[in-house]
């Protein structure tokens, strides 16, 4: 198993890796560029979740502070988003841990954020709502997620969204982000 989820990382960088390179990363966006993405691998929690997640999570935590200090007031004009290219079950396994799902979570984080706040479709956790009798159900499309933000930041028209993500992008507005 242990092998398969190393596999699952595709080389990615740790959680605890981002916590170090952030620093860095915050100076190549502050200084060079106004665009990156970072893969952090090692969510792949088949075994022992509760030590893995909460450790990762730390990691993930600790690594956006450092990135925030390092953009210092360029903060304002940056936005985190954490997404995951797939959910977990709601259900734990036999191992203690939890195996692909399809609803997921969607974080942000940046200094024009309007936090604080859950939002997006939500509905009550209980066996009748479960996809499949074992997970979340996929509520929230991450491609409005990122048009929200990009049309926010950016200023970019339904026109300017649909070249960066073709085909039908559901948008809400109570995704005004930034």
């Amino acid at each position: 198993m242990a092998e398969e989820m190393q596999a699952a990382n595709r080389d990615a960088i740790t959680p605890k890796g981002f916590e170090l390179e952030a620093q860095r990363i915050g100076r190549l966006l502050r200084q060079d560029y106004s665009l990156g993405f970072v893969d952090i691998g090692g969510w792949d929690t088949h075994v022992n979740e509760n030590g893995t997640l909460a450790a990762n999570l730390d990691s993930l935590g600790r690594g956006i502070v450092s990135l925030s200090r390092e953009l210092g007031s360029e903060w304002n004009n940056t936005v985190v988003v954490v997404v995951s290219e797939f959910g977990r079950t709601f259900k734990e396994n036999g191992n203690k841990g939890t195996d692909h799902g399809h609803g997921s979570t969607y974080w942000l984080a940046g200094g024009s954020i309007s936090g604080g706040r859950i939002i997006g479709r939500q509905q009550s956790v209980a066996t009748a709502t479960l996809f499949q009798n074992r997970d979340l159900p996929v509520l929230n499309e991450y491609r409005a997620l990122l048009a929200a933000v990009m049309s926010g930041m950016w200023g970019l028209s339904p026109a300017q969204v649909e070249q960066v993500f073709p085909g039908p992008v559901e948008t809400r507005s109570d995704l005004r982000l930034v």
